[in-house]
C-alpha cells in the first residue's frame, strides 16, 4: 500500500508539472526572446545562450509610445471595473436577497454569457458611429460593460450567498433599511469576493482584442491592438512584440501578487458553503 501510493503521488506530480511546463514554457520562451537582439531572435536553431540586450525594451518604450497604449488600456479596464462592480454589487444583491427578476433573472444573465461576442461586434460600430462614440474611451467602456457586468452579477450573487441571512435580519431589527444592511453587513462580509470579481473583470477587460480592435483609432488603441500592429506585411517584429508582450503581462502578476490573499479568500467564499 506505501509503495502504490507513493506511485500515486509521483505520478500526480508528473501530470501536475506536466501541466504546469505546458503553461510556464511559452512564457519563459517569450521572456528569452524579449532579452535577444534581432539576429538571436530569428536564429534557427534557437541559441539558448546569448548575451541579453534591453534594445527591445528601449524600442517598444521610446519608439513604440507603449505609455499611451497603456494608459488608454488602464482608463478602459480600471473605468468599466469600477462600474460594474458598483452596479454589479446592488444588482447581485437585490436578486439574491429579494429575488427582482423571480426565479428567470439569474437564468437570463447565465444566458447573456453563452452569446459569442463577434456577433455584437458590427452592431457596436454602426451604434457609436452614428451617435459618435466610436474611437472613444466612454464607446470602449460601455461596450466592455455589456459582457462584463452580467458575468459580476453572476459572481456576486454566490458571494451573497455564502453571507447569513441571519445577520441581515439582526441589523433589521436593530433599525437599519436595506441599504443600510447591504452597505454595513453584506458588503463588508463579502469583501474577499467583491475583490476577486474586480480582478477578474480587469483581467477580462486589459487581454479584451476583438471589440478594441474594431472599435478605437490610433489616439485610444490598447495594449492587445497595439502589440498585434508590430505584425506587418514587411515581417513581425519578434523581439519587439516579446518585450511588449512582458510589459503587458507586468502589471497582472503584480496585481495578483499584490492581493493573491484576497483572491483565494474570495474563490474559496463562492466555492464553499460557509
Amino acid at each position: 500500500m506505501i509503495g502504490e501510493s507513493r506511485w500515486v503521488q509521483w505520478a500526480s506530480h508528473l501530470i501536475l508539472g506536466g501541466a504546469s511546463a505546458v503553461i510556464l514554457l511559452p512564457l519563459l520562451w517569450v521572456l528569452r526572446t524579449s532579452f535577444a537582439d534581432k539576429v538571436v531572435a530569428y536564429q534557427i536553431p534557437p541559441d539558448l545562450f546569448f548575451t541579453p540586450t534591453l534594445d527591445n525594451y528601449r524600442e517598444v518604450l521610446l519608439r513604440f509610445d507603449f505609455g499611451s497604449f497603456f494608459l488608454n488600456s488602464l482608463i478602459v479596464a480600471m473605468a468599466t471595473t469600477l462600474i460594474a462592480l458598483m452596479l454589479g454589487a446592488l444588482a447581485a444583491y437585490a436578486i439574491d436577497r429579494f429575488r427582482t427578476g423571480g426565479p428567470v433573472m439569474p437564468l437570463a444573465i447565465l444566458a447573456t454569457q453563452m452569446m459569442p461576442p463577434i456577433v455584437l461586434v458590427i452592431p457596436f460600430f454602426l451604434i457609436f458611429k452614428q451617435v459618435g462614440l466610436a474611437d472613444t474611451h466612454v464607446g470602449l467602456i460601455i461596450t466592455y460593460l455589456t459582457f462584463n457586468l452580467p458575468y459580476v452579477v453572476w459572481l456576486m450573487m454566490s458571494f451573497f450567498k455564502r453571507v447569513p441571512r441571519e445577520l441581515d435580519e439582526a441589523a433589521l431589527i436593530d433599525g437599519a433599511g436595506p441599504f443600510g444592511v447591504f452597505w454595513r453587513i453584506v458588503l463588508p462580509a463579502a469583501l474577499p469576493g467583491i475583490g476577486a470579481a474586480g480582478v477578474l473583470s480587469f483581467v477580462l477587460c486589459w487581454n479584451e482584442f476583438l471589440f478594441a480592435l474594431m472599435l478605437t483609432g490610433q489616439q485610444t488603441k490598447t495594449l492587445p491592438v497595439a502589440i498585434s500592429s508590430l505584425v506587418t506585411q514587411q515581417g513581425t517584429a519578434i523581439g519587439a512584440v516579446c518585450a511588449s508582450t512582458m510589459l503587458a503581462i507586468a502589471p497582472m502578476v503584480l496585481v495578483y501578487f499584490a492581493i493573491r490573499k484576497l483572491l483565494v479568500a474570495g474563490l474559496s467564499l463562492g466555492a464553499v458553503k460557509g
